[in-house]
């Protein structure tokens, strides 16, 4: 089946001092341990999600909330890892070889990526927060509040791999 090309209109714009995509879309040289350090690194960092051409009262009482999600374009993909299909999830040659939609991965045919970050403070139409994990420009499609998920979400089961990543980044951050 074919589907119609949707179009979507961002709401805003990430700042940040994140400008390096080695670990994103270009891979480069990097070892995987590389990689996370990097997206540790960022993610522990203060981003500003601006939002341009958007009511104000659009964000009216966001700062309710400790966390938000944030939906975004994965922009400094190049067009041509679009069409990967199949990746060692961060890099790690270690790990299997799997499909990219087994994998957070932002190399896949609709760079959409989705973060849960903690919301540090509303300015107007600027949003203060940390854990963000996007590049500099990176479009912001949407923004969702975060609440914890409840019943059957909380056994959900990963493979090995996304659970030694996941510890990886507990250690790291200090969480575990």
């Amino acid at each position: 089946m074919k589907y119609e090309p949707i179009q979507l209109t961002p709401v805003g714009v990430v700042r940040n001092e994140s400008r390096d995509a080695s670990w994103g879309g270009k891979l480069g040289k990097l070892t995987w341990q590389e990689r996370a350090a990097r997206m540790r690194a960022q993610g522990s960092s203060v981003s500003e999600i601006v939002l341009d051409g958007v009511p104000g009262e659009i964000l009216d009482n966001v700062e309710d909330y400790s966390h938000i999600t944030v939906i975004y374009w994965a922009h400094l993909v190049p067009p041509e890892r679009r069409s990967v299909t199949r990746v060692h999830p961060i890099g790690n040659p270690d790990f299997p070889l799997v499909g990219v939609y087994a994998t957070g991965s932002p190399v896949r045919p609709n760079s959409i990526l989705v973060t849960t970050v903690r919301l540090l403070e509303r300015e107007g139409n600027v949003l203060r927060v940390t854990g963000l994990d996007a590049l500099d420009g990176s479009p912001v499609l949407d923004i969702k509040p975060y609440a914890p998920p409840r019943g059957e979400l909380l056994q959900a089961r990963v493979p090995a791999w996304m659970k030694q990543v996941n510890d990886e980044f507990d250690t790291a951050a200090g969480t575990k």
